[in-house]
This record gives C-alpha cells, structure tokens and sequence, in this order.
C-alpha cells in the first residue's frame, strides 16, 4: 500500500470542501429567495438561536426582507415574515403551501399518518373526516357548551380547594381542557387526579417541549448522525408510544362493543367509516391514520388552549386593572349567572383581552412547517416544489403595521375608541389556508367559557414577593416560566 503524501491529502479535503459548498450552494433559480451565507454541511445552524429560532428569523426579515432562504443541515427551507407574505402564501396561493415536509422527529412517531402531517388524499379524508365528526358531536353547538361549562365548575372547584393558597395551576388546567377533547374522542371523563391522564398529560407537554429544543433541531437537521447521540431528542418516540398504546387499547375495545347504530364518540365513527370502506383497495380509515389522528386531537386540543389559559391567569396578575376592567365587565353583563357564548357580542372588552392573550402569548411561534405541492413564484421570488416553508407566526402576530404596540400586552389592539370590538385581519394564532388548525371554533368557545368562569369566581394574585415572568420558555409551543398562582374567591 503507497503512502499518501500529506500535501494531496491537504489538496484533496480542500476540494472535496470546495465541491460540497459548490453544490450545496449552487441555487437553481436566479430569483430564490436571498438569506444569509450557509456553511458547508451544517448550513445556517451558527447563524440560528438554536432555542428560539423564531427570533432570529425576526431579525432576518430586517436584512432579507419578509421572504427569505436558509438551510438546515442539507436542508433548504424559505422563511415568510409579516402578516400580508403570509397570507399571500397561505391563501392567496393555498394549494401550493398546503404540504407538510417530512420532519424526522414527527415522521419517526407518525410515518405520516393522521391529521396534522399527512399529505395528499389521506389528510384530505382525515380533515373531511375530522371537521364533520367534530360538528356532529357538538363542535360550535350548545352541547359542547353545555359540558365546558360543566368542566368550569369542576375547575373553578379545584381552584377553591386551595383556599386562596400558592399553587401550580399547570397540570389541573391541561386536565380540564383534556376532558372536553376527551369527551368527544371517548364520551369519557376523567377525574384530576387519574394517574392515567396525568401520564398522558405529562407525555403531551414533555414533547410538546422537547420538540422545540435544540437536540430535536439537530436531529430533524441531521437525522442520520443524530440517531445514535443520546439526548432529550431519544425520547420524544418511547414518550408518544405510551399515547398511541393507549389510544390502541382503548379502539381494540371498543372495536369488539361497537354498534353502528350507536355511534357513542369520535372513534366510534371512524370505526363505522372503517367497516364501510373495506371493499375500498386503497383505504384511509386504517388503525395507524385512527391512532395518529387520536393522537393529534388530543395533544392540540388541550397543550394549547390549555397553555393560552395559564397565560391569561398570569397576565391578569401582572396586570390587575386590566383584570378589574374584566370582572366589572362580568358583573354588568353576566352578573352571578353561568357565562355562555350568547354573552361573549355584550362584552366586547372581555373578547378583547382574551384576544390580545392569544397574540402575546404567542403559542406556536414558528408555526407547523409547510411545504409546497409545486413551483410557485411569491413576491417575486421563484420557490421549487418540495421547499420546507416556515410561515413565522410571531412575524404576523409581532406585525407592528398590524398592531399599535406588538411587543406589549395591549387590549386596546382589539377595541376602537368607543370601546367596540374590532377585529384585526392579522389575528391569526390559528393559522391560515387549508392547514389551519381544525378545531380552532372549539378553542374559542373553551377560551371565552374558561376565562370568564374563572374571571368570575376569582381574583388573580401572584404569591407574596413572586416576580412574574413574561418569557416564554423553550419549545414548539411557548409557555409561561413555572409559576403558582393565587386564586382568591370572590363569592
């Protein structure tokens, strides 16, 4: 075997450098989006805050303007900033955003089955699917109504149980919105305390949190090497599978019980639909879409209106008159009687501020990624098909051309100088086009019923000497800093 000289293995790591920054840089379109300079390799990782790149891409807007590239790893990706680029994306052109990418750390979970990162005619089938059996159980009518105002009274309960004593509102608050998913998903309910919901609980929000952080950025980055570096990354899957075991078990029974006659819950209708669609070769009411769909419903319809909830409490802490304008408001209009949704048209400040906690708080901050179906052309720039698009919500909600003061917890973005409520086009915490979020009528209904009940029945301190905080932690979704609360009865 010849030795190498030293000087051609210099000369040839040097154009094995040259050759892989050529072809990773080379654009195959003179009008792709600009961004900055990517390395080799690990593209614009350096140039990221890795625990919440949506600040940087903030400040890359300023620079690139409200289309611009970046890479992750090996993969090209096109960031949209402002409320208008984002609309233009998702619903002026919303066939063409309307893809999900294929992001190692969820494929790994879902092998794109589902709701929220299916693609094609399965996600078509699951949405359709999804937003009639969600209207058939109640979704926008007095019977779901009628059971989360149920719910606000055991919360409001729970609440009373500590006697106007510190305590940590987090996990009582995920159980409460959970039942109402619940009830639709299973006809069930759960008691606070059940270790099977906490366990479930704990799994949605530790990934919930997990998903966000830096070793998960690399992975999705690159899955290949990070397959085998330990962190916080390895343990979203053995998490989720304790979620979709559950969710297997609980559709095997009912599976053998089922009825079509009585079709008791939302699995129960799949399972009907399942049954009808045999003769059908190529199926979409199968056990993984059955299982990954549960799975969806269930982590978004409590981490985050959940999350939007315990926001609320703490910025009526942090800002007691605003909490005052809200309770006189109650008082007025709803008096001592149970809070419904015809109530929410008479009470325009109340809807303002459960707005403005929507936008500050913030809870999907870089959105769900998109991917485009097809060659598109956006504000000039040509964008290839298969691009991972990431539409920044923080940019739409943080719209100072929108909103008067984006970076402050402003009531008034949502009331004109009379005092009426006033909607703002770039309100869109729920997303946009074919992708937004599928039970966003539901996540209102909770939000307002929630906030009033508890807004009625209480008075929100923070514990003697408590600083509050208004950063939100790491993650996909953004919560408060763990906090306690008191909950002083007002009855």
């Amino acid at each position: 075997m010849l030795p190498i000289d030293p000087v051609t293995i210099l000369l040839s790591v040097i154009i094995c450098i040259f050759l892989v920054n050529f072809l990773y840089n080379h654009q195959e379109h003179p009008n792709y989006p600009p961004g900055p300079r990517p390395l080799p390799i690990i593209g614009n990782i350096l140039d990221l805050n890795i625990q919440k790149p949506y600040l940087t891409f903030q400040e890359l807007a300023k620079t690139y303007g409200p289309v611009f590239s970046i890479k992750m790893g090996l993969e090209k990706m096109v960031v949209l900033c402002g409320y208008d680029t984002v609309k233009e994306a998702l619903v002026n052109h919303a066939e063409e955003f309307s893809a999900r990418p294929n992001v190692p750390s969820i494929m790994d979970i879902t092998r794109g089955h589902g709701l929220v990162f299916s693609n094609g005619h399965s996600w078509k089938a699951m949405r359709r699917f999804t937003l009639s059996t969600l209207r058939d159980f109640g979704m926008g009518k007095r019977t779901i109504e009628d059971k989360i105002n149920e719910e606000s009274k055991c919360l409001v309960q729970v609440f009373k149980d500590y006697k106007g004593e510190p305590f940590d509102n987090s996990m009582i608050m995920n159980a409460a919105i959970a039942n109402i998913i619940v009830s639709i998903l299973l006809d069930h309910r759960f008691d606070y305390n059940d270790t099977k919901l906490k366990q479930l609980l704990t799994v949605v929000n530790d990934n919930a949190r997990i998903i966000g952080t830096p070793m998960a950025l690399l992975y999705n980055a690159f899955p290949s090497l990070m397959r085998w570096v330990p962190g916080s990354h390895q343990s979203i899957k053995p998490k989720t599978d304790e979620l979709r075991s559950y969710i297997r078990e609980v559709f095997t029974k009912q599976r053998n019980e089922l009825d079509i006659n009585d079709q008791r819950n939302f699995i129960d209708c799949f399972l009907v639909k399942q049954k009808e669609e045999k003769p059908d070769p190529e199926l979409y009411f199968h056990d993984d879409n059955l299982t990954s769909l549960v799975a969806d419903l269930f982590a978004a319809g409590m981490e985050t209106t959940s999350t939007t909830l315990r926001w609320g409490l703490l910025l009526m802490m942090k800002y007691p008159e605003i909490q005052k304008n809200v309770q006189k408001e109650i008082e007025n209009v709803i008096g001592s009687v149970e809070p419904q949704l015809a109530h929410r048209k008479q009470m325009p400040y109340t809807d303002a501020v459960i707005h403005e906690i929507q936008r500050f708080a913030n809870l999907v901050p870089s959105n769900v990624p998109h991917m485009t179906t097809q060659d598109v052309t956006l504000n000039g720039f040509f964008i290839p098909k298969g691009t991972q698009i990431i539409p920044s919500l923080t940019s739409v909600l943080r719209d100072n051309k929108y909103f008067e003061k984006p970076d402050e917890f402003y009531p008034q973005h949502f009331l004109d100088k009379d005092g009426n409520f006033v909607k703002n086009e770039a309100f869109i915490p729920f997303s946009a086009g074919k992708r937004s979020c599928a039970g966003e009528n539901m996540a209102k209904m909770e939000l307002f019923l929630f906030f009033t009940k508890l807004l009625q029945s209480f008075i929100f301190k923070a514990p003697s000497g408590a600083k509050l905080d208004l950063t939100a932690t790491v993650g996909f979704t953004s919560s408060p800093q763990k906090h306690k609360i008191c909950a002083i009865p007002r009855f």
